[in-house]
């Protein structure tokens, strides 16, 4: 249900004032809706809440958003408001299945576009890295809709990693060619014996500290992916400022492009570097 369909059903039980207060629009992972509520409409959410479930058959459970993600794994406090008391359901995207617990595992519903995009442009037999891959939807989709031939994730969140295998049987990708590890990239990254044609870092808020992890492994003309947060007048210089640091740590890049990948707050968006080793 979009924001405005919303604002009708609950235009006998919201006063105008609040209705300006209700949300646009709300996620919605699987059979579970997470939905923003103002603090203006505290005393409403049950009421709101029901009014989702009511006109959404597919929607189970509906959860509130509290703050914003945060910690060591990046998950993000939700309360339960109404239908059922779950948070582990299976979401579908671009024909895959991705089982996972929404408030234990990080996920975003919005990157769906961005994670096809990404996987267009994966070349036949390339060797793909995927680090801080949650329960894998970047190397799930690039799994279905690519023709990599390696694709090797890394996630640090045990429940998420366990997810992810369960994720692997459920799409049933061959184990060879998609190899998860667990554990921190800083530690796992020195292990790999080998060099990976792309890399992909969807860490917004902190991918550029772990650049110099890349150094083992990228080569001439390896793609990197890197998120970023930006403000839209500073995407060059956000993009200048990774490219400086791939230069002092020793592999050279060049922007192949700056794609907007969601916007995370007003005046505020997610942004992907596409960057080339040179």
């Amino acid at each position: 249900m979009n924001g405005m369909r919303l604002k009708e059903v609950l235009e006998t039980k919201l006063s105008k004032r609040e209705r300006s207060f209700v949300r646009a629009s709300f996620d919605t992972v699987g059979s579970i809706a997470l939905v923003e509520v103002p603090d203006e409409l505290r005393k409403k959410q049950k009421l709101i809440a029901n009014a989702v479930l009511a006109q959404n058959p597919a929607i189970k459970s509906v959860f509130k958003k509290v703050g914003a993600h945060k910690g060591r794994f990046r998950t993000q406090k939700i309360v339960w408001l109404a239908g059922e008391k779950k948070t582990e359901t299976i979401h579908k995207e671009s024909g895959v299945f991705m089982k996972l617990d929404v408030a234990e595992c990080y996920f975003s519903p919005r990157l769906v576009s961005e994670r096809l995009r990404i996987a267009k442009l994966v070349k036949k037999n390339e060797n793909v890295l995927v680090l801080f891959s949650g329960v894998a939807p970047y190397a799930l989709i690039l799994a279905k809709h690519s023709f990599a031939k390696k694709i090797v994730a890394i996630e640090k969140n045990p429940v998420a990693h366990k997810y992810a295998f369960e994720n692997l049987v459920l799409n049933k990708i061959p184990a060879d060619k998609l190899i998860l590890l667990r554990g921190d990239v800083k530690e796992k990254i020195p292990e790999l014996k080998e060099k990976f044609d792309r890399i992909i870092m969807p860490l917004p808020k902190s991918s550029e500290l772990f650049l110099e992890t890349l150094r083992s492994v990228v080569k001439k003309h390896s793609m990197i992916h890197l998120y970023q947060f930006a403000a839209e007048d500073e995407f060059s210089a956000v993009a200048e400022n990774i490219i400086e640091k791939c230069f002092q740590l020793g592999f050279p890049c060049r922007v192949v492009g700056i794609v907007k990948a969601g916007q995370s707050a007003p005046r505020m968006y997610r942004i992907c570097i596409d960057l080339e080793v040179k």
